[in-house]
C-alpha cells in the first residue's frame, strides 16, 4: 500500500513537470513565431519603401524625339541645341536623330521613337506630305507630335516655325529694290516642305509686281550646298548675265557664292538667302556679293514647340500654328545680329 502511494506520487510529479515542459515550448513556439511575424513585416515595410523610392526616382523623366532633315546645316544644329536647352527645364531627355534628306529614313526614326515610348515627337519635315503615314502611327500610339520649321500631314497637334512667307517677302522686296525693278535672276529652290513653298510663295508675290525682272533659271538645291554649288556652275554656264540669285536657304547661297567665286564672276550679281546661319552672317560682313538674308530663329522654334507639347500632354488646348517672325540682315545691320 505504501509503494502505490508513492508511486502515485511520482507520477503526479512527472505529469507536473510535462505539463510545465510543454507550456513553456509553447510561449518559446509562439514568441518565435511573433518575432519572425515583426520581420516578415519590418522586411515587407522596407521593400514596400524601396519601392516608393525608385519609383521617385524614376517619376519621371520625359523622353522627347527630334528628327530633322540633317544635321549637316548649322540651322538645325541650333534647333536641337534649343530643345536640350528647355529639356532641361522639365527633366526631360531629348533623342536627336537626322533624317540625312531621306523620307525612308524619317519614317523608320518615327518608328523607333515609338517602340521607344517617348512623350512626345518633335518633327522637322523632310517631306510634309511623305511623312503622314509616320505621324498617323505617332498618333494612334498616343504620342504628341509637333512639327517645327514647317507643318506635315497626318495629324500634327501644331506647328512652330518661322513666318516663311514673310522670309520670301522680305527677300524679295530687297532684291527687287536693289535691282531698280528690272533684271535677270535665278532662284535655287529647295525640299518639299511647307517652310520651302512658303518662302517661294512670298518671294513670287513681290516678283509679280515687277515684270522686267526676269527669272532665266529655277532649280532645286536641295537645301545643300554642294548641291547647289553643282547647279550654280551649270547656270552660270549657260547665261551670260545674272543680276542677282535668291536661296531658300544660307546653305545654298554659300553654294552658289563659291561657285560664283570659282567662275570670277563676284562683281556680276549679288545673293539673297534665308535663315541668318553663322556662314552667312560671315560672308555679309565680308561686303562683298553675299548681300542680304531673312533670319529665323530655331532654336525659338525647339523651346516654344517643347512647351506647346507639354500643354498638349496636359490636355489644354493649343493654337494650331505658331509664327515666328522673321529678320531682314543686310551688310549694314550685320554686325548687331546676334545670330543663332
Amino acid at each position: 500500500m505504501k509503494s502505490y502511494k508513492v508511486l502515485c506520487l511520482i507520477m503526479l510529479a512527472l505529469v507536473f513537470v510535462l505539463s510545465a515542459c510543454t507550456g513553456n515550448n509553447g510561449s518559446s513556439k509562439a514568441g518565435s513565431n511573433n518575432n519572425t511575424t515583426a520581420a516578415t513585416n519590418e522586411a515587407a515595410n522596407k521593400d514596400a519603401n524601396a519601392g516608393k523610392t525608385d519609383e521617385q526616382s524614376e517619376q519621371k523623366k520625359m523622353k522627347i524625339g527630334l528628327t530633322v532633315p540633317t544635321l549637316g546645316n548649322p540651322f538645325f544644329v541650333a534647333m536641337s541645341k534649343g530643345a536640350q536647352e528647355v529639356a532641361a527645364k522639365y527633366n526631360a531627355e531629348v533623342i536627336v536623330v537626322s533624317a540625312d534628306h531621306d523620307l525612308a529614313k524619317q519614317t523608320q526614326q518615327f518608328e523607333d521613337f515609338i517602340t521607344q515610348k517617348v512623350d512626345l515627337i518633335l518633327l522637322s519635315p523632310f517631306d510634309s506630305k511623305g511623312i503622314a503615314g509616320a505621324v498617323q502611327q505617332a498618333k494612334a500610339a498616343g504620342i504628341p507630335v509637333v512639327a517645327l520649321d514647317g507643318s506635315a500631314e497626318g495629324g500634327i497637334d501644331t506647328v512652330v516655325m518661322s513666318d516663311n512667307v514673310q522670309a520670301g517677302r522680305l527677300a524679295g522686296q530687297y532684291l527687287a529694290d536693289r535691282l531698280e525693278g528690272k533684271g535677270n535672276i535665278v532662284v535655287i529652290d529647295g525640299p518639299p516642305v511647307s517652310a520651302v513653298t512658303d518662302r517661294i510663295k512670298g518671294f513670287e508675290e513681290v516678283l509679280a509686281k515687277y515684270p522686267d525682272i526676269k527669272v532665266v533659271a529655277n532649280q532645286n538645291g536641295e537645301g545643300n550646298r554642294e548641291k547647289a554649288l553643282t547647279l550654280m556652275e551649270g547656270i552660270l554656264q549657260a547665261n551670260k548675265q545674272i543680276d542677282a540669285v535668291f536661296c531658300i536657304n544660307d546653305e545654298e547661297g554659300v553654294g552658289v557664292k563659291i561657285a560664283q567665286e570659282q567662275a570670277g564672276r563676284s562683281d556680276e550679281f549679288f545673293i539673297v538667302g534665308v535663315d541668318g546661319a553663322p556662314s552667312a552672317a560671315d560672308a555679309l560682313k565680308e561686303k562683298k556679293s553675299y548681300a542680304a538674308t531673312s533670319a529665323q530663329f530655331p532654336n525659338q522654334m525647339a523651346i516654344q514647340g517643347i512647351e506647346l507639347a507639354i500643354k498638349v500632354i496636359n490636355g489644354e488646348t493649343v493654337e494650331p500654328q505658331v509664327l515666328i517672325p522673321t529678320e531682314l540682315i543686310t551688310q549694314d545691320n550685320v554686325d548687331s545680329y546676334k545670330g543663332w
